[in-house]
């Protein structure tokens, strides 16, 4: 006579699913109750796509959209870092929950991040207001790691009352940024000599406010009129907001306040008028749907074509030049 599934891990009869729900129904409980531990783990397995991560991002849905959503983008060296622990720490004063979290490019060796979170925010250790995680980009080329979404909705659902993401800091190229954050700051220094060629061909664009950071150096108001200018000769707004001009040194604070209330005053443009609100929430559910669905679809025709298997039996032709890959992937059929 079979097993009776009591539900129970270690049970005979309990499946792997049965185990990935117990688990999720745990991790869950512990955001619940906002245990570092359980966030931790939570976006471990969100980041690594596990079927935990699936089951408990199913649980935590309806819990999740209520945080502040800041994105943090720019170039590299441009402070990004600093500037979001000077946020973070002056949200901190006021009693707000604060979850970071960093996008560093994907180690060629363990594929994890290259820097990690104590190197950026040493701050954050044994303040249970303050969650930091450094995430691996994985190869992907927004300067967020494709998973960034998620591991937001865990630091959403922990009870966080704001979400600061920080970009990897490839410049033109970090777009997506704009796709996950309510708001997105795009910091900028004045030793960045194509700052404004930068902006022309498209970085611009995702900002909502931007901060010249290091104001102190040498070229911080050429910089600050330059981003003026050709706010004023393009006419650029997103979608009726104006991005403001922060001049800042985050090293030192100075400015940084400005910053924050210049993302609260957009946050107040945002939520002013309900038919605006609604248009942009739909749009934006509306990427990441399709964003889903290609990450699903491209896992499924991999898992049901067996191409990790008919790759290694074509690979050895193909390198040898053999066998053209452009016939081979006709070959396929994957329709």
């Amino acid at each position: 006579m079979p097993a009776r599934d009591t539900g129970e891990i270690g049970n005979p009869g309990t499946t792997e699913a049965d185990v990935a729900r117990q688990e999720a129904a745990r991790l869950a409980e512990g955001l619940e109750r906002r245990e570092r531990r359980a966030i931790a783990r939570a976006i471990s397995h969100v980041e690594d796509e596990t079927a935990v991560g699936r089951e408990l991002l199913d649980r935590i849905f309806v819990r999740a959209g209520t945080a502040r959503r800041i994105g943090v983008t720019g170039p590299p060296g441009a402070g990004k870092s600093t500037l979001v622990h000077a946020l973070a720490t002056l949200l901190r004063q006021r009693g707000e929950r604060v979850g970071v979290l960093a996008i560093d490019p994907t180690s060629p060796f363990t594929g994890g991040a290259i820097l990690g979170d104590r190197v950026r925010m040493p701050s954050a250790s044994g303040d249970e207001g303050l969650f930091v995680r450094s995430m691996a980009s994985r190869g992907s080329l927004g300067g967020v790691s494709a998973t960034t979404h998620e591991a937001a909705d865990v630091l959403d659902a922990a009870g966080f009352d704001w979400i600061l993401i920080e970009t990897v800091g490839v410049g033109q190229s970090e777009l997506e940024v704009v796709e996950l954050a309510d708001t997105v700051l795009l910091v900028l220094v004045p030793e960045s000599g194509d700052a404004v060629q930068t902006m022309k061909a498209g970085i611009m664009e995702i900002a909502d406010v931007f901060v010249v950071n290091k104001y102190d150096r040498e070229g911080g108001d050429r910089l600050v009129r330059d981003i003026s200018v050709t706010l004023e000769l393009t006419g650029w707004t997103r979608q009726g907001w104006v991005p403001p001009i922060c001049p800042a040194t985050a090293t030192s604070g100075e400015g940084v306040a400005k910053v924050l209330e210049e993302t609260e005053a957009h946050e107040r443009w945002l939520t002013g008028d309900e038919r605006r609100r609604e248009r942009m929430r739909l749009e934006k559910m509306g990427r990441r749907l399709r964003a889903l669905l290609d990450r699903a679809l491209v896992r499924r025709v991999w898992e049901q074509a067996r191409l990790e298997e008919r790759l290694a039996e074509a690979l050895p032709r193909i390198a040898a030049r053999e066998l053209s890959p452009y016939r081979w992937i006709a070959s396929l059929r994957l329709e």
